[in-house]
């Protein structure tokens, strides 16, 4: 049976639970005692330990990278360290725990959700791929998961679905924490899976709450899954954590997740985007708040360090020390060889032994063998959201050639890993489409198509939503759409063309038109990573020269 480490009950205090009984004994006993008043409260020492973004990490990678039995190590000795100097701890996380690791992905996030209750989680935001899996799944994961899970503005038929926040009890001083999910999550899954549930404007409820919160708390951390984008220029993501704290004043510290950045500024409102694991860092900070992001992963653990004195009504908080502390993350030298950036951590033997089972029956499933390439075909993130790549290329040709379409679109988003050179097993494939999407077709008048390749032409470059396309040659001029050609030729507004996409984006998913109520709407029901799966299996060994850019597949030409 699962054993969790759970908070000391007599520490943590549940939502609008407050233990005025013992409060009044104690009063009590003191005027008895014949004391005038309390005596002042010692300062509090307390270390916030946080990650965000997991993703179905629970095992290391190839290079032994991360892994939630070293984090457990790391977590402990903290903890040990920290209680041995009369301090206390809090663990916290930016939530998105599901999709991404094909090990994970069919077994439902399982050993993810009863990992991070082995390492003793205090509480966490709910991600918006927490809603990638029906309804039923979402209620398993939450019963795997033996702490809090908080959104105070996710709503389901007119009620808060989750514990909006928890208030922990941590050497006298009260710290609440408060979750807040981005309200992009609407456009971001399948309808089917949030049906009656709303996603409100996180800094409306954080407004809201913060009165309440400030009566009852020296402290006031915000755990979020909304992102973060340096002085608030966040393109079409709906806004971020800058944004909130620059709107909501009062919160102490927010813990984010969502945009996957290890938040280290290299100046104010300018983020260090070529930070380097063991670099110092220094956290973001607007209008009085911290803000902090732990990358992705599990590739760190975020420590920040303060010291809350004086009353709470005079209440001093001080960050004293913030550190982004890599877990076993490699460097690769001048000779090719790979070195860890800090010292080794190693795994905690219980924790691995928990998820080797896990790890085994995962790997059994997809392990087999699906073709090869000669080359790599890129789905990094940092390009593939930017700029065509290969991968995006043949993902949609994958597409045009299951269905006979004559262009396809996938958003970037849906792009989550690149194909290596060599052999391609099926866990390769499900690494870089994991969200069991469904092809879709619709056909649609020429004008109607130029309409929405317009709207794509929109789309941001760096957000999910930038397209990645096949069968259509685009000019692309400062986010207008200036050219568009087909087969060579301009597009006809008066002729009809079939125009395949996956049926997340049909459903206006990173803010596409919606496509599902068009009288040429098709869904396929094949599942986008059996489309690709079965395209590299017919075409392998699959030649990268096929797929490069400027050819007669796909050209963009972004100002």
């Amino acid at each position: 049976m699962l054993q969790a480490r759970t908070a000391n009950p007599t520490e943590d205090i549940a939502v609008n639970r407050r233990p005025l009984p013992r409060v009044a004994a104690l009063v009590t006993l003191l005027t008895l005692a014949g004391c005038a008043s309390l005596s002042p409260r010692a300062p509090l020492k307390l270390t916030i330990l946080h990650t965000n973004d997991h993703h179905g990490r629970f095992w290391t990678n190839a290079d032994g990278e991360y892994g939630m039995a070293a984090r457990k190590t790391l977590i402990d000795r903290i903890r040990a360290e920290v209680a041995a100097s009369g301090g206390q701890t809090l663990l916290l996380d930016g939530g998105d725990v599901n999709t991404g690791v094909p090990e994970s992905d069919l077994q439902d996030a399982e050993p993810d959700f009863k990992g991070m209750s082995l390492i003793g989680y205090d509480a966490s935001a709910v991600g918006n791929h927490e809603f990638d899996k029906p309804p039923a799944v979402l209620a398993k994961q939450r019963s795997w998961a033996q702490y809090p899970r908080l959104a105070a503005n996710i709503y389901k038929d007119g009620r808060r679905m989750f514990e909006p926040y928890r208030v922990f009890e941590r050497g006298g001083y009260r710290i609440a924490v408060i979750g807040l999910t981005t309200d992009d999550t609407q456009k971001m899954v399948l309808p089917a899976n949030i049906v009656g549930i709303e996603f409100r404007k996180p800094a409306d409820e954080a407004a809201k709450l913060l009165p309440e919160l400030r009566g009852q708390a020296d402290m006031v951390i915000a755990a979020t899954h909304m992102g973060h984008y340096p002085d608030g220029n966040r393109g079409v993501n709906a806004p971020g954590d800058v944004e909130m704290a620059r709107q909501v004043r009062g919160l102490d510290l927010i813990v984010g997740g969502h945009s996957q950045n290890p938040v280290c500024m290299a100046a104010e409102n300018q983020r260090n985007e070529a930070y380097v694991p063991g670099q110092p860092c220094a956290p973001d900070r607007q209008n009085g708040t911290w803000i902090v992001q732990a990358h992705e992963w599990g590739k760190y653990v975020g420590r920040a360090d303060f010291v809350i004195a004086g009353s709470s009504a005079e209440r001093k908080i001080e960050l004293v020390k913030y550190q982004l502390i890599p877990v076993n993350l490699m460097k690769k030298q001048a000779d090719g060889k790979k070195v860890p950036y800090t010292e080794l951590i190693p795994p905690d033997a219980a924790m691995r032994a928990f998820l080797q089972p896990f790890q085994a029956n995962g790997e059994a499933r997809l392990s087999a063998p699906v073709g090869s390439s000669d080359g790599a075909l890129d789905g990094d993130r940092a390009r593939v959201r930017k700029q065509p790549t290969n991968l995006g290329v043949m993902v949609a040709r994958a597409m045009i050639d299951k269905t006979g379409a004559d262009v396809a679109l996938v958003n970037s988003g849906g792009v989550r890993d690149s194909l290596p050179a060599g052999n391609i097993s099926y866990r390769d494939v499900l690494k870089v489409q994991p969200f069991g999407n469904t092809v879709a077709v619709v056909t649609l008048p020429g004008n109607d198509l130029l309409a929405y390749l317009q709207a794509a032409a929109k789309m941001s470059p760096g957000s999910g939503a930038f397209p990645q396309t096949a069968g259509v040659q685009m000019r692309i001029e400062g986010g207008q759409l200036m050219e568009a050609r087909i087969a060579g030729q301009p597009i006809d507004p008066k002729r009809s063309y079939r125009l395949t996409i996956t049926n997340f984006t049909a459903t206006g998913g990173d803010g596409y038109p919606v496509l599902t109520r068009h009288p040429g709407y098709v869904d396929s029901g094949f599942v986008d990573a059996d489309v690709l799966r079965g395209y590299i299996a017919a075409r392998s060994p699959l030649k990268v020269a096929d797929y490069e850019l400027g050819s007669a597949v796909t050209c963009q030409v972004m100002s």
